[in-house]
């Protein structure tokens, strides 16, 4: 096992760069989508609000959100690391970058309503656990806001009520739906991350995984990225617009992921993530870390 301190020490990095720093692809889709909107308008100048918030963000590196969202951890390690010890890094980590105000304390008691006050409780942070045979360790960190988590849902297909069956065209009507009953409580313009198939806990587990790709990446399979570009192009005909003011880009993009599933089942399930799409990587060997957003 990797010495705990230094990798705790490479964690609280990984939630610092996460919390303070967007992505060079959310910083370069927010910038493509200012220049979208007519010039001076709401829409405008919502978006160069957003963009000088986030670079204000990652200069005095203070958290990009105010609410610094759940932690959700994808955790993939080799031979040389044990779950436990990863757990205990990850939690120590998560009550530094508290301690240091990288994170607001966001981790509440369901039943008594008390803020733990350093991000860690039941089920918090949540960590999604990989073994692989190669060694070394790769520590995907999402940070999702309540408001973006808030507008997620999931959909039974076949649904009478949309008109959606159990086929790519009934993915879409559960998508366009979303993205419409969200309006700006999401604070658009989103990322949606989908889950087809699977059961209900592993659908939406999908559609976060997915949420993990760049926003201007192209799916592999041909036909879903064809439906990708599609539906980031119906959801912009909404005229949701940032923070719901309107305006012609209501979303940046579309992402699917698929997974089996039993006969009697389909379900859609959508995670919209909000325009502080914060995330980053940690790649752990031999004591080295280097990280990538």
């Amino acid at each position: 096992m990797a010495n705990q301190m230094e990798l705790k020490d490479a964690l609280v990095e990984l939630i610092r760069r996460a919390s303070t720093h967007l992505p060079p692809d959310q910083m370069a889709a927010l910038r493509r989508a200012a220049d979208s909107e007519p010039k001076e308008s709401m829409a405008q100048q919502t978006f160069e609000m957003m963009i000088a918030n986030a670079e204000a963000a990652a200069t005095s590196s203070t958290p990009t959100c105010q609410d610094t969202g759940t932690l959700l951890f994808y955790v993939d390690y080799g031979p040389e690391f044990r779950q436990r010890e990863l757990r205990e890094a990850i939690e120590a980590a998560a009550r530094e970058a508290t301690r240091r105000s990288y994170l607001r304390p966001n981790a509440v008691d369901s039943r008594s309503g008390k803020n733990s006050g350093d991000n860690t409780g039941i089920g918090a942070p949540y960590i999604h656990f990989e073994e692989e045979e190669k060694p070394g360790l790769r520590v995907r960190l999402m940070l999702k806001g309540g408001g973006s988590e808030n507008v997620g849902r999931q959909y039974t297909v076949p649904d009478s009520e949309i008109g959606a069956g159990r086929d790519l065209d009934g993915v879409r009507k559960c998508i366009i739906d979303a993205v419409f009953k969200a309006q700006g409580y999401g604070c658009a313009p989103g990322i949606i991350g989908v889950g087809i198939g699977g059961d209900r806990m592993s659908s939406f587990l999908a559609s976060k995984e997915s949420l993990f790709r760049k926003v201007d990446d192209t799916n592999p399979d041909p036909e879903l990225a064809k439906l990708e570009e599609q539906l980031t192009a119906e959801c912009n005909t909404l005229g949701i617009g940032p923070m719901g003011f309107g305006g012609s880009t209501s979303v940046l993009g579309v992402k699917l992921n698929f997974r089996h599933r039993v006969p009697a089942s389909f379900f859609v399930s959508i995670s919209y993530m909000c325009w502080a799409n914060r995330k980053a990587t940690l790649l752990y060997r031999n004591g080295t870390a280097e990280f990538e957003q």
